[in-house]
């Protein structure tokens, strides 16, 4: 039985590997200068990062409707599919798994399967791959959304942010920690615990931030076989240095996708902030004819 595999649009997948594996995308609102649009659709990251970077202007971000994803479940499912895998950002981080499983209890919960990835950005994005990657070869939905679950829980995210305002006015990260932060001047290194944000260390330079994002990923990479992602928000010098650091340091790197945030998140973290996520684990199945297997853009 073919299965569909969807994700939301803060997994930032790559647009080609998303479009080979037939990947279908729902996604969330964007509010900022008196207009909602959706992310990546009506309002890009360079309209967040100049709407953050402007003194008085807010950003602010909303779920899909089950609406939304009730009518991209019927559009697989009127596109071939006899199942569906739903796979979203952290429910601790966005109501966007719960509207999904509001749509799925429309829909069918025999028919859709909703997964909530416990992650972020590409934390959820090796999950919806490895997910299409699985149904492209043939898996049945039950192993299609045990092949999610179990890839979400073998990725690491870690970021660094210029300041913890945008996560504190989000809601997105606590208070307390927010004000020490900018009370001390330091720039936190932070990581997704079970869903949620919360600080990892704090050093005094962005370029000390860096260089400790970089050693938690060689650490946690060790000698095992490696995906990662690398992603910022007006950041792109920041990124290129990350990248290069991780391709020297990181031995057995298969996989290095490189994307500047969207919408959706760049409002929560900011411009200046880079991030990285690291998959590790077993093969995932063989993709298509024509995956690169690398990507930047």
């Amino acid at each position: 039985m073919p299965v569909a595999v969807l994700a939301d649009s803060t997994a930032y997948l790559p647009r080609a590997l998303a479009d080979e594996l037939g990947v279908r995308v729902v996604p969330l609102y964007v509010v900022l200068a008196g207009r909602s649009g959706r992310e990546g659709e009506d309002v890009s990251s360079e309209d967040v990062a100049k709407a953050l970077s402007t003194r008085g202007q807010r950003v602010s971000t909303s779920r899909p409707t089950p609406g939304d994803f009730v009518a991209a479940y019927r559009a697989a499912l009127d596109g071939g599919a006899d199942r569906i895998v739903s796979v979203h950002l952290s429910a601790e981080l966005s109501g966007t798994w719960d509207a999904a499983r509001v749509a799925a209890s429309q829909v069918g919960e025999h028919i859709v399967s909703v997964v909530d990835s416990r992650s972020a950005a590409m934390g959820t994005g090796f999950a919806v791959l490895e997910a299409a990657r699985a149904a492209a070869g043939g898996a049945d939905g039950d192993t299609v959304r045990r092949i999610a679950v179990d890839a979400a829980a073998r990725t690491r995210t870690l970021f660094v942010v210029d300041t913890l305002e945008h996560l504190r006015r989000g809601g997105r990260i606590g208070s307390a920690a927010a004000v020490l932060g900018s009370a001390l001047a330091v720039k936190p290194v932070l990581h997704v615990v079970d869903g949620r944000v919360v600080p990892l260390e704090k050093v005094r330079t962005s370029a000390r931030a860096l260089a400790h994002l970089v050693q938690h990923v060689v650490e946690h990479a060790g000698e095992r076989e490696v995906r990662l992602a690398v992603h910022h928000l007006a950041a792109a010098e920041r990124a290129d240095r990350l990248v290069a650091e991780l391709r020297a340091r990181v031995p057995r790197l298969r996989e290095l996708h490189v994307s500047e945030l969207g919408a959706a998140i760049g409002a929560h973290v900011g411009p200046g902030a880079v991030g990285v996520v690291v998959s590790t684990g077993p093969e995932p199945a063989e993709p298509p004819a024509g995956d690169a297997g690398e990507s930047a853009g």
